[in-house]
């Protein structure tokens, strides 16, 4: 009689499991992943989507497009893998990647294309304000970098650049904001993405009116600042119906991509740092204190519970090696595509550390951390005759993680950094990770949970929900069990080809100004 009782008693448990599902809107696509509540992964599933570049500096998605795959990717994600399953969700997280732009009409509708991250062609209006005492005050209060890639340039140059369109905006939106807005009829924005936009005063959790005036906007044409707990949003009936789930299903509308990641990594306190690369890449630390520069490099973006995260972002991560990939590859979909970058890795391996002096700057989107130059282009420096393809591979990676250095570099100018912890598709590869372990002389330390940041919109869930009492005893729950010591050997050559890089990438300021000029005059 015991055994069957019991039998029945796992049969309900089994049928009355809650998990969390979480939804990262990223750059190239959207991850859902649904997590048990102890944290254990019960699938994940994506879906792709293209950024247009139809002019050069010019970066955009289609709006619609996104929102049809994140739905539909949630969809399949809950009738394949969690319904059969007799799952109850417990609650859905949402994250995204930053500095999205997009003019909606008053009735939601996007007015043309979302101008994205990566988009610099908002330099003029970056640079007039950086180079102003306004400029200051305003990155002072926002903790945002005066850059083209910030939404407070974007609509700046909206306003003197597209006014029809500007004129005819009921709300500037981020691509996250709009597909909220899309499935409950809500316009709000949480705090950590918010406080990416340049237009957020992250001191009082207000918008900041400088900014304002400077993007020639009120504050009603952005949406309501909420905190990243805020789950008083609710599906619209039909999306109830289309998912399967309840109209009382608790949505968390979560943070940034960025500061997700860095909470995922359990990278929490002094001494640690956290390296993400997936298309774009940064490197970030985790406090109370905002970081406060002179020179107005570093973001200080806001999580939650008076926690900043801040660092510096490269446009120039994963996405300059799937270019090289597509420029220099032989595929024919997107198998063949993942099959030649592994061909690509095992060839990069053969090559000795400092690609036999080949250099690569990999500016292909401009940059920002640490030189802030959205003018900025790519170069193969040193080639000479006995360069084979081995060796322009190995110096794409090699140039790709030398920026990161770059930008670690000046983080230690504020924080003690002795241990790494890295994420994200490419960062967490053992050849990318074994670099950085080198070019950094410090032990960098992976998980096996590569997506970190869906990993931290669970751990974001579950403190919201009361499992845990704050984010650090959250984060304190991520496990390392591999580690990557580095080669002081190494380490001598990287720095010395380093200091060309650095060099090459200040000295050439002026010629990467020359060139965006003609190209600006086509």
């Amino acid at each position: 009689m015991q055994k069957l009782v019991n039998k029945k008693q796992k049969k309900e448990n089994h049928q009355n499991r809650d998990c969390i599902i979480t939804v990262d809107i990223g750059t190239s696509a959207v991850r859902i992943f649904a997590f048990e509540m102890e944290g254990a992964i019960i699938a994940t599933m994506k879906g792709f989507y293209p950024t247009f570049h139809t002019q050069p500096d010019y970066s955009e998605q289609d709006p619609e497009q996104i929102f049809v795959t994140v739905l539909n990717v949630l969809r399949n994600i809950l009738t394949e893998k969690i319904h059969p399953n007799k799952y109850k969700v417990a609650a859905i997280c949402f994250s995204a990647a930053m500095h999205s732009v997009l003019p909606v009409d008053k009735n939601g509708t996007p007015l043309g294309n979302a101008i994205v991250w990566a988009d610099n062609r908002a330099k003029k209006e970056a640079a007039e304000l950086k180079n102003s005492e306004l400029g200051e005050k305003i990155y002072h209060a926002t903790g945002t970098p005066i850059h083209p890639m910030s939404p407070l340039a974007k609509i700046a140059w909206l306003r003197n650049n597209d006014k029809e369109r500007f004129a005819s905006t009921y709300k500037f939106v981020s691509i996250k904001d709009y597909i909220l807005q899309q499935l409950t009829g809500e316009y709000v924005i949480d705090h950590s993405l918010a406080s990416s936009t340049g237009l957020l005063n992250i001191h009082t959790l207000e918008w900041n009116s400088d900014s304002l005036a400077f993007a020639g906007i009120d504050g009603d044409k952005l949406p309501k600042p909420v905190p990243v707990y805020y789950s008083g949003l609710t599906f619209h009936k039909q999306y109830c119906a289309n998912l399967g789930v309840p109209a009382k299903t608790k949505i968390i509308i979560g943070a940034s991509d960025g500061c997700l990641a860095t909470l995922g990594s359990g990278v929490w306190g002094e001494g640690k740092a956290t390296i993400t690369i997936e298309a774009s890449g940064a490197v970030r630390v985790a406090g109370k204190k905002v970081l406060e520069d002179k020179k107005l490099r570093f973001f200080n973006y806001l999580l939650a519970d008076g926690y900043y995260v801040s660092g510096g972002p490269t446009n120039n991560g994963g996405v300059i090696f799937e270019w090289f990939t597509r420029q220099f590859g032989t595929f024919q979909d997107y198998t063949d595509f993942e099959e030649n970058v592994s061909d690509f890795f095992k060839e990069a391996a053969m090559v000795a550390p400092g690609s036999d002096g080949l250099i690569f700057l990999p500016y292909l989107l401009g940059e920002r951390a640490p030189i802030w130059n959205a003018n900025a282009r790519g170069l193969y420096f040193g080639i000479n005759i006995k360069h084979e393809q081995k060796h322009f591979v190995r110096a794409t990676i090699e140039g790709i993680l030398y920026e990161i250095y770059s930008i670690g570099k000046i983080l230690e100018e504020h924080r003690s950094i002795e241990s790494l912890y890295v994420n994200g598709t490419f960062a967490s590869l053992p050849l990318w990770a074994q670099i950085m372990a080198d070019m950094f002389n410090k032990p960098v330390y992976v998980n096996d949970t590569h997506d970190t940041i869906g990993k931290g919109a669970l751990l974001l869930s579950l403190t919201g929900m009361g499992i845990y009492k704050n984010l650090e005893e959250a984060s304190a729950t991520i496990r390392f069990p591999h580690v990557f010591l580095p080669s002081q050997r190494d380490h001598n050559v990287y720095m010395s080809y380093f200091s060309i890089f650095e060099r090459l990438s200040s000295k050439l300021e002026e010629e990467f100004s020359q060139i965006a000029l003609l190209q600006q005059r086509k």
